[in-house]
């Protein structure tokens, strides 16, 4: 078969390799000068520093799978994500831990009497159910810790107020009664030695792939191909005939300074005042190399408009009411499947893309020897 991979970040990436190593002709097409979508890394010319372009990717994952899967195409360098923040003049580890929280309380507790002080003094039982972000916030960790490092740090990041917001975008406890300040709990973590589009780009390498930058897919190509796989922004399919779907999108103010800006690589800002929400300083993503210049950005979001890079799905209920809609459109279309963040309408973190793409790709597999349809979605953005 001839496939048709619109995107060449993670998901056209992988889906493509699936289906050149299992014999079928596949392009991949996409409108940037550079393979890796979001993922995108590359040297700084002044510094030497490894920059993440779009914002940092820090890989982390409990699948073992996708883990062996991305070494196989590049070395990964052990890397733990340990955010700071400033709020109130100070400096504080993030997620909210024991660290955390006797400094800024200004005591000496253990784990238990951290506990106990929290549930007990701080958190607001009565709210048994929470159903908006700032109820779970208040329920879990209380007014305090909210306003310091939740409050204005998110309404910044999503353009309203926490109690507009559905209480599963903070989905875990934001409290750790203990000194581990890894932001993230999963088993296998790094970062590719070399960057994210080498890492892209090897997956790509395959005599029976070919890829074409600088080429803005129009659909009327779909019919010189078997099938499409999309990874685009889904409502773009249908040229935005039932109105755009919602997404914030990211400016960036990038700097650089001779020596260390601030020490780490994630410092976030949970002022509202503040505009920016967090300062991002690249060379600490990769801490096995040595470079004397910085380069760092300060992050603003805002509203995407149609000419910016969309980001964040917004996913409230007017723009679930409308991806229920395109969802039903995309059911309906022949000879296209759509894939990854803008396919689905979903935010996903890179291990799940992965594990999706290889799924998607296995799936499709199945149905063409069945003989069958390949469906409009592998995994339902509903």
């Amino acid at each position: 078969m001839n496939i048709l991979c619109v995107g060449a970040g993670l998901s056209g990436a992988v889906i493509g390799r699936h289906l050149a190593e299992a014999g079928h002709a596949v392009t991949v097409v996409d409108s940037r000068d550079h393979v890796g979508g979001n993922c995108h890394t590359a040297r700084d010319a002044d510094t030497g520093v490894m920059v993440h372009v779009y914002g940092p990717h820090i890989f982390h994952t409990d699948d073992a799978e996708v883990w062996d899967y991305v070494n196989g195409f590049a070395a990964f360098k052990p890397y733990k994500n340990r955010v700071k923040a400033t709020t109130g003049g100070a400096v504080y580890s993030l997620p909210v831990n024991l660290h955390t929280i006797n400094q800024f309380f200004g005591r000496t507790m253990r784990p238990d009497e951290a506990r106990d002080f929290i549930t007990g003094e701080q958190a607001d039982t009565s709210i048994a159910d929470p159903q908006t972000f700032e109820e779970q916030a208040m329920r879990f960790v209380g007014r305090d810790l909210y306003e310091a490092f939740f409050k204005g740090y998110t309404m910044k990041q999503w353009g309203c107020h926490p109690s507009d917001l559905p209480a599963s975008i903070l989905k875990r406890l934001p409290v750790r009664f203990n000194y581990d300040d890894n932001y993230f709990f999963h088993r296998f973590q790094g970062m590719p030695e070399h960057g994210y589009t080498a890492m892209i780009e090897k997956i790509l390498d395959h005599p029976a792939l070919s890829v074409r930058l600088e080429t803005v897919f129009d659909r009327s190509q779909a019919a010189e191909y078997d099938h499409v796989f999309y990874s685009g922004p889904l409502d773009g399919w249908f040229d935005y005939e039932l109105g755009r779907l919602g997404y914030r999108t990211l400016d960036f103010q990038r700097f650089t300074y001779e020596g260390d800006y601030q020490g780490c690589a994630v410092m976030n800002y949970g002022e509202e005042q503040v505009p920016y929400t967090r300062i991002t300083e690249h060379k600490h993503f990769a801490p096995w190399e040595e470079h004397e210049g910085s380069v760092c950005y300060r992050e603003f979001s805002r509203a995407a408009e149609p000419a910016d890079i969309p980001y964040y799905p917004i996913r409230q209920v007017a723009e679930k009411a409308l991806l229920k809609d395109y969802v039903a459109l995309a059911e309906q279309a022949e000879g296209v499947s759509f894939v990854g963040r803008l396919g689905t309408y979903r935010y996903l973190d890179m291990d799940v893309t992965i594990r999706e793409a290889l799924d998607a790709g296995r799936a499709f597999l199945d149905h063409v020897g069945k003989g069958e349809k390949a469906p409009a979605f592998f995994t339902a953005p509903l």
